[in-house]
């Protein structure tokens, strides 16, 4: 999937990808890993304990607690560019970064998942 098209569940996985240096663990094994959990009906992204309790809902595209430090670590630059959309750059090993999103942070998490990742990425088939 393109990932100026990231959304949701789909978006904040690629999110976590980039953070656990491209792995995503799906074992409860692992201290703060974040693995693929059906909720509702609904598969997204989750940080589990070691021992394999799930501890909270990872949504750095929704969420400011967890998206905030992703944008202030990378000292992303966000701003209103309007018709209510959003532009997050920044620039990493020289080069300028840049993605484009309904909300700041979905902005931002499209413009970290790309200079991690590019402009493309597979996804799991559950989040497809």
């Amino acid at each position: 999937m393109k990932t100026s098209e990231l959304t949701g569940a789909a978006l904040d996985w690629a999110v976590a990808k980039c953070m656990t240096g491209g792995e995503i663990f799906q074992s409860g094994r692992v201290a703060h890993a974040v693995v693929l959990h059906v909720v509702g009906g609904t598969t997204a992204p989750y940080f589990v304990k070691d021992s394999g309790v799930v501890r909270y809902a990872f949504e750095p595209s929704t969420n400011w607690e967890q998206g905030g430090p992703i944008i202030e670590r990378e000292e992303m630059e966000i701003c209103p560019i309007g018709n209510g959309e959003w532009r997050g750059q920044f620039i990493r090993h020289g080069e300028l970064h840049r993605q484009y999103g309904d909300t700041p942070l979905v902005a931002a998490m499209r413009c970290y998942v790309s200079s991690n990742l590019g402009d493309l990425v597979n996804l799991p088939k559950e989040l497809k």
